[in-house]
């Protein structure tokens, strides 16, 4: 499945009032602090109005948008956003209310709107295009900024091989649809709460020892906020077997096993679920009383906008919230296995070292006990006939 890997935007608008440059985040000064222009997604004389600009990128098109009031602020009318192909013109649509414009081509259209050079290497291949607006003439004059907008879609370059031997996986990934735009979500196990050395094999743990997981939105990068609905363990690798034991670990984004603790992504203290575009957290290891011991660990997964940080909080201690969470429909599903058991390395005993070389060496000890006392008796009877002649 094609998926977005990177994007970036570039403006050549933007221009604020220096005495109002107060925040770095939203404006940028010059070196020689005379002028000022806004960062990337926001405007205004004061930089303080977000544009909302979002790129999409699709396995069938290719969309970037922003809110109209940002192209209303610079006197950019409609008509005049189009692609490096003027025949291919900017949209107006409304999204909850919201109007915005919007450019969106489908990737066979992407040469013949102007798009650039495909950019292939042995992974990826990137489609670039521009959003930009024709300059407004007054008379002889041109007064207003002229708009252009940069942006990259990345693919990955799929190919498909063929191997005659099975590959375990050491992570999990998915892709899900938000709003138009694709998320690769990833899960893996690290060897330590420092969270830098992943397993690059099917990891084998000690009962006890800790179980470090994080599940991450790798792709766009810290952007959408993820909460860890539900994560269980299984003794196969089907999520929903019915075969074998299960046993619960995260229920409805709360701790259901006594063991898991949810870690802060930067500091390894405690953290939250659903805060972030990455949840780590931790449990003991264990394993199912029957066989198999090995485990496979499952997680379902939420994504919500940056701005919609109530979709994705956690109240465990409210019922009737965590109802709610259960019934939303748009989840993914990780999987990751197997893990298994390191048993300790100690020495088998066997019914030969317990019971028969014990017992031969009882048997043997008064083998040799009969013959010294025969051999004692004999030797008794022919010294007594010696003295009788």
């Amino acid at each position: 499945m094609c998926k977005l890997a990177h994007f970036k935007m570039v403006f050549l608008v933007g221009i604020c009032s220096v005495e109002h440059c107060t925040d770095r985040t939203r404006c940028v000064l010059s070196k020689d602090q005379r002028s000022c222009k806004c960062a990337i997604g926001f405007y205004d004389d004061r930089c303080d109005k977000n544009a909302h600009i979002k790129v999409m990128c699709s396995k069938d098109y290719i969309a970037i948008r922003a809110i109209e009031d940002f192209f209303k602020y610079h006197n950019v009318p409609l008509e005049s956003l189009h692609l490096p192909n003027k025949s291919c013109r900017a949209q107006r649509t409304v999204i909850e209310g919201v109007p915005y414009y919007m450019s969106r081509i489908s990737r066979d259209q992407y040469l013949t709107c102007g798009g650039k050079p495909l950019e292939k290497n042995v992974t990826h291949i990137s489609y670039s295009l521009s959003l930009m607006s024709d300059p407004q003439v007054s008379g002889n004059i041109i007064r207003d900024p002229v708009i252009k907008m940069d942006f990259t879609c990345i693919y990955p370059y799929v190919r498909r091989v063929s191997l005659s031997f099975p590959v375990i996986p050491f992570s999990s990934e998915m892709v899900m649809r938000v709003d138009e735009l694709d998320a690769t979500i990833q899960m893996m196990l690290y060897k330590d709460h420092t969270y830098t050395k992943a397993y690059t094999s099917a990891p084998t743990i000690e009962l006890r020892d800790k179980v470090f997981v994080e599940v991450t939105v790798t792709e766009p990068a810290d952007f959408f906020l993820l909460r860890v609905n539900e994560c269980w363990a299984t003794q196969f690798a089907e999520p929903h077997t019915k075969e074998g034991s299960v046993h619960n670990l995260i229920v409805d984004g709360c701790v259901s096993d006594q063991t898991v603790s949810f870690l802060n992504a930067t500091d390894g203290q405690s953290g939250h679920n659903g805060e972030s575009s990455t949840v780590r957290y931790s449990f003991d290891m264990f394993r199912f009383t029957a066989s198999p011991h090995d485990l496979y660990l499952h997680c379902t997964v939420q994504l919500c906008e940056p701005d919609d940080h109530k979709s994705c909080a956690v109240n465990c201690n409210s019922i009737s919230k965590r109802e709610a969470m259960r019934a939303d429909p748009s989840q993914g599903l990780l999987s990751y296995g197997p893990i298994r058991i390191e048993m300790p390395n100690r020495p088998q005993s066997s019914i030969l070292t317990t019971v028969v070389l014990p017992v031969a060496g009882v048997w043997t000890v008064g083998f040799f006990l009969i013959i010294l006392i025969t051999v004692a008796k004999a030797g008794s009877r022919r010294l007594a006939q010696m003295e009788e002649h």
